[in-house]
């Protein structure tokens, strides 16, 4: 992949950060909130997302959903540009001239395991903007970004390649094949960040608690903080903020993946 075509592909993750802020931001809030405010305490500050919601719109309006969306943009967009932009790359390198179009998890997996790694630096800072300290739970941002990215792209990749396989095999489709690719978009990318999540909601709950927590001196291992979580609130402490999360990451990751792909065909990135 040359200089030229790997500056698209930034670009093109830019645009797909943009898409996930401005749909996915409200629920991220909610889902701090009930993760920070949940699981420290035996008693339940917010009965469930809804509750949680319902405060925040009596108590800060709109403006509530979208505190620290700033910040939000100015991260989301640049770790957005870093994740697709270096996941594209790396899988061009790990790929090599072996394009056939068939996903690869030897060629998957460290891709996204690479770029989930890299954009931990960028996500640890910029998410404790809408909480506290630099740094702190940095190993947990890491371990989330590393595997849920990695499930993320697996699925992100399979999903697209059977749904592509299965409807080009309808007679008739080019008819409709702008139409089709932006389906195919919206459940792929939707699918993923539902994959993601489930699969890293107890190292974000750890990850949210350790950031979160007044005392300086508590534990920063991820392990020690979901054994804690689950001891005091079960397996349902573990998944707190687990709905709005979800409900999230349907929209956000649809708009996202969407975004990404028809940015790139606006730029004429070359793709199998």
């Amino acid at each position: 992949m040359g200089t030229g075509e790997a500056a698209k592909e930034y670009v093109a993750g830019f645009a797909a950060g943009l898409a996930m802020v401005i749909t996915g931001h409200p629920f991220d809030t909610i889902k701090v909130k009930l993760q920070a405010h949940n699981t420290t305490t035996n008693q339940k500050v917010y009965k469930n997302a809804l509750h949680c919601a319902s405060r925040i719109l009596i108590d800060e309006g709109i403006r509530g959903l979208y505190r620290g969306a700033s910040s939000s943009f100015i991260g989301m967009s640049i770790e957005s540009s870093v994740f697709f932009g270096t996941y594209s790359l790396m899988k061009s390198f790990f790929q090599g001239t072996n394009v056939d179009g068939q996903p690869q998890l030897q060629v998957i997996l460290p891709s996204a395991g690479c770029s989930g790694a890299l954009i931990s630096g960028i996500l640890c800072p910029t998410e404790l903007v809408k909480v506290r300290g630099i740094f702190r739970g940095g190993v947990a941002t890491l371990m989330r970004e590393a595997i849920g990215n990695s499930v993320f792209f697996g699925s992100y990749e399979f999903s697209r390649y059977w749904m592509h396989l299965h409807m080009d095999s309808i007679p008739g489709i080019e008819k409709n094949r702008i139409l089709n690719d932006i389906g195919i978009g919206i459940v792929s990318g939707g699918f993923s960040g539902i994959a993601f999540w489930t699969a890293v909601m107890p190292i974000d709950v750890a990850k949210t608690i350790i950031q979160t927590a007044p005392d300086m001196n508590s534990s920063r291992n991820p392990f020690q903080v979901i054994s804690l979580v689950y001891r005091k609130s079960g397996l349902r402490g573990c998944y707190a903020g687990l709905g709005p999360t979800l409900a999230r990451a349907f929209p956000a990751n649809a708009a996202a993946i969407v975004t990404w792909e028809y940015t790139a065909k606006l730029l004429d990135i070359r793709r199998e």
